[in-house]
């Protein structure tokens, strides 16, 4: 199984989710998404199509998205940038390819930017010819959250045995925990709460059959001192 998301980064929400088997690839996926005017999708090599790709153009949406080496692209003109932020090339650039330029006729953008924490080089292109080359990188930057969420995801809503094996079963459970993560993520949201998505699940689930509301319960729990004095073990699950 696989699950396919597409997060809203705002509020680490997903608005999009596609359960499928592990033969379907990344990229089909952007056929079910009807892409928002204004919006930025950041996006892995993954999902190099470039017909798939013109469709945001289209809609007047942006993607960001890293490249692969194998992409055909001829130069047009370059930017200045700044190489003391890790920008090394800003391009206007088209793609070459007799079948790729069929399907995308517009210009891109290519930003090089060298990540000064990890000094990996990272090569994006961009539908999007405004914006600092700095802020498309940082753009992609933010694509981790989409890395995090998965994460939390396997950790901490671990679906340990299938109540059905059938295909719509397997299916409707996994769409349960991922509705689990968003109503707790919006309790916390709505309500201001400071503890994590992890905590809060945790208190509901000792106060599950109990007539207290959401929030007295959570004030109560907050309120309690911890029953263990071990710091190292919190910060060992301190994900």
């Amino acid at each position: 199984m696989k699950l396919h998301t597409l997060l809203d980064l705002h509020g680490n929400i997903p608005t999009f989710i596609g359960i499928t088997d592990g033969k379907v690839s990344d990229v089909r996926m952007l056929d079910e998404i009807i892409p928002e005017p204004g919006a930025f999708y950041v996006m892995d090599r993954g999902y190099i199509d470039f017909e798939r790709l013109y469709v945001f153009t289209l809609c007047a949406a942006f993607f960001v998205v890293r490249t692969k080496k194998n992409v055909l692209l001829r130069r047009r003109y370059s930017r200045e940038v700044d190489k003391s932020t890790g920008v090394s090339s800003d391009h206007t650039v088209i793609l070459t390819s007799t079948k790729s330029a069929r399907v995308y006729p517009d210009v891109l953008r290519r930003v090089t930017y060298t990540d000064p924490d990890t000094n990996k080089r990272f090569r994006f292109l961009t539908n999007n010819l405004v914006l600092p080359a700095l802020t498309i990188a940082r753009i992609y930057k933010s694509r981790w959250q989409v890395e995090l969420f998965f994460k939390w995801i396997k950790q901490h809503l671990r679906i340990k045995a299938f109540y059905g094996l059938s295909e719509n079963a397997v299916k409707t459970q996994i769409r349960i925990a991922v509705s689990v993560y968003l109503l707790v993520a919006i309790v916390r949201k709505r309500l201001g709460l400071d503890a994590s998505l992890y905590q809060i699940l945790q208190i509901l689930s000792l106060s599950l059959f109990e007539k207290t509301p959401i929030l007295q319960a959570l004030q109560a729990s907050a309120s309690q001192p911890p029953t263990l004095d071990s710091g190292n073990q919190l910060i060992l699950f301190d994900f």
